[in-house]
Formats: C-alpha cells, structure tokens, sequence
C-alpha cells in the first residue's frame, strides 16, 4: 500500500499574501498596544486590576497558541486562519457596544480574555504551514520574515496609527479603527491560502493528542519542553513592560507620554529589522548558538539598562534611551531561530512541535504581566526588570541543553531539492 508524502519545497515567497495580511491583522491587533492600559484606567479599573485582565488575555491566548498547530494537522491552516479571525472580532464587537460603554469591569475582563484566543489561530496558524512547507535550508529565513511581519504590526506600526488615529478620532473610536483593519489583514490572508497537500497512510496517522500522550511526547522530546521554556520568555518582558513601563516613564521619572510611545516605538522597530537579519544569519551559522548568545544572553544585559539608563540619563541624554531600545530589539530577535528550531525536534509531526513552540509564545503574553502582578507590589519596577533579566539568562542556559535530532540536523547536506513528491511505502 503506498501514498504521497510531499517534501517542502516552498519558499517564502509563495506566502507573500499571508504575510501581508499577517501584517495588517497585527497592525490592527497592535493599535491599542501604546495606550490600552491607561484607557482601561478610565474606565474604573485600577492599574492592579489592569495587570489581571492583561492576565486572563494572556492564558487565553496561550491555550489558543498550543491549540493552533495540533488543529492545523487536524483541521487544516485554512480553517483555523478563519477561526483566528472570527475569535477576535465578535469579542472585540461586543467590548466595544457593552463593555466599554457601561464600563463593565467584569463585561471588559470577560471580553478581552476572550479575544485573546483570536490572534494566535491567525498568526500561529500561518507560522505552522510556513514551516511545514518552506524548504529547510530557508526554514530560518521563512520564520524571521514572519516575526518581521508579526513584530512590524504588534505593536510597531500598530502605534503609528494610533498616533495618528487618536488626536482625529479619540481612543474609543481608535478602537473600531482598528477592527476594520483586523478585519482586512484576516481577509488578505486568506488569499489563495490552502491547506498543506500531505497524504498519510491511515495506519501513519497520529493518535489524538490528549493530556496523557501530551505528556508521554513530553517526556520522549524533552528538547520541546526547553523549546516551549525559553519560548515563553523570550516575549515575557515585552508583554510586561506594556502594563508598568507607561506609568514608570511618565508619573515616576516624569517624561513624557510621546517619549513612552517613541521609546516603545523604537523597541520594535529595531525589532523587526534585526528578525529578518538573524533569521538569515541563523541558516548559515547556528540556530541554537544565535538564540544562546544573541538571544539569551544579549537580552538578559540590556534588560537592566532598560530601568537604569531611562532613569539616570532620560532627562539629560535621551539619545541613551533610544540606543538602549534599539540594543534591546535586536538582542529579541536573536530568539527568532526558535521557529526554525522546533519543527526539526520531531520532524514527522511538525504540527505537534510547533505546538509545544506556541504554546509557549501565549505562554509569554500571561507570564510577563503576571511577574508585574506579583513583584511590582514588592520589589518596584527594577525588582522586575531584574527578575526579567535572569528569565533571560536562565533561557540561554535551557538552550545549551537542546538537542536536535542526528538526522535532521544532516538534512542540509542530504536534501535534493529537485524532487517535490517521495513515495511512502509500507
């Protein structure tokens, strides 16, 4: 009996519509990013209960993040795209008409957590068909110019047209502003997007993955377990910074809100850059060793000059300011290998290692305002911004344990790219 297996063969290119429209979803979803916490301050709730709601987003976006690549070799990327799309646009709707209006704590608190299953359908889905079928030897290319893409939106050019959005139009329609563009980016990216043509024999199927062959793949593939570690920290601080560093910036060291928003500005900006940068440089040198020691460790030193240099030269040289945000956008992207790196832990189900990657990124957008939650009270904003920093370190150290299959770290040299199709015999 025998069926057709297709190779990857792709290249990022023949994804150019998801990835625009992967941008003006992550535009849309980025607009609020600069001013969603102070906003939600006017509306009665106080700045530790902001730190929850941003909270609750947080595991909901985790569990949609490790749900996006299983339902992807289930269901298909087409059909998730579509429930990214659709999980966060009605929740928005309703924030918006009910929640908002009435100032509803509890209406804001269960809509927005809601929303949060939306954006990691949309985007993880994508990220899981692009690794599935872009051509090894540009996995890491394909994956820098998603987080080029992601980061470009959320929160880069997402404030941008805050900026310009806000002074026009007030922040509550600012809101809706950005739902329509939510709603074009799902839609372009949909686009001649159809799901991965892969045939497996019936008896190669995989088992439906439940709690416990969830754990028995954990403990086979301990090396995803690290993936899914570091992953969550590498965005921890950025989720973070946005619930505190507004009021540390503004009321604590009394600069000003445009220099907050240029400062975040900048984080991202250099952000996106440097993604694409290490992900080419990371097909040609180390995926492993560019997250160590870009990644871990580059981030873990600057994540100390973000509370000390605003602090001593913010008033006297904000250029200081601005190279530290720049320093720290480029030591982020040196994590971006990780979604090259996944997929080559368990190759023949790259759906599942991708799950145990994203799982880990919603992971990230709960544990960073959930380390505010619970230290700010106690250490002050340098007590968390040093709690960040060894979350760094301590992923590089995770890193360094990794261990990538003898076979598919020997692809590279083994791969004919020519053939599209192999034939699977049994």
């Amino acid at each position: 009996m025998s069926g057709i297996m297709v190779v990857p063969h792709k290249t990022p290119r023949d994804f150019a519509f998801q990835y625009v429209g992967l941008l003006l979803f992550m535009i849309g979803d980025g607009v609020e990013v600069g001013y969603l916490s102070p906003f939600l301050v006017t509306c009665g709730l106080s700045e530790h209960a902001v730190a929850l709601v941003f909270t609750l987003y947080g595991v909901a976006a985790a569990i949609s993040a490790w749900a996006a690549g299983l339902l992807c070799d289930g269901l298909g990327c087409r059909k998730v795209v579509i429930g990214g799309i659709v999980l966060w646009t009605i929740p928005q709707v309703l924030f918006l008409s009910l929640a908002v209006p009435y100032h509803s704590a509890w209406g804001i608190l269960l809509t927005y957590s809601i929303r949060g299953f939306g954006y990691p359908m949309l985007a993880y889905g994508i990220l899981t068909l692009v690794v599935k079928e872009v051509r090894y030897e540009q996995r890491g290319l394909a994956s820098g110019i998603f987080w080029f893409c992601f980061t470009c939106g959320l929160p880069t050019l997402g404030t941008v047209v805050a900026s310009f959005a806000q002074p026009a139009f007030g922040d509550y329609r600012t809101f809706w502003l950005a739902l329509v563009i939510v709603v074009a980016g799902g839609s372009l990216a949909l686009v001649s997007l159809r799901d991965e043509q892969t045939v497996v024999l019936e008896k190669d199927r995989p088992e439906r993955l439940g709690p416990a062959t969830f754990l028995r793949v954990s403990r086979a593939n301990p090396s995803l377990v690290l993936v899914c570690i570091v992953r969550a920290i590498n965005s921890a601080a950025t989720h973070g910074i946005l619930v505190f560093m507004p009021f540390y910036f503004v009321h604590t060291l009394g600069l000003s809100n445009d220099f907050w928003i240029c400062f975040l500005e900048t984080i991202f900006a250099s952000n996106i850059v440097f993604n694409v940068v290490f992900g080419a440089i990371s097909d040609r040198l180390s995926w492993r060793g560019t997250i160590l020691w870009a990644g871990g460790v580059g981030s873990s030193v600057i994540c100390v000059m973000l509370y000390w240099v605003p602090a001593l030269y913010g008033h006297s040289h904000p250029w200081s300011v601005y190279a530290t945000a720049i320093l720290f956008g480029l030591t982020l992207a040196g994590y971006v290998p990780l979604s090259a790196l996944a997929p080559s832990l368990l190759p023949e189900r790259k759906g599942l290692a991708m799950s145990f990657l994203n799982f880990g990124a919603g992971c990230s957008v709960w544990l960073g305002p959930l380390v505010v939650y619970a230290f700010e009270p106690l250490f002050g904003v340098g007590g968390v911004l040093y709690i960040y920093a060894f979350l760094f370190f301590f992923s590089g150290i995770l890193v360094s344990l990794i261990k990538i299959p003898e076979q598919e770290s020997a692809v590279f040299t083994r791969q004919d790219p020519a053939p599209h199709f192999s034939l699977v015999q049994s």
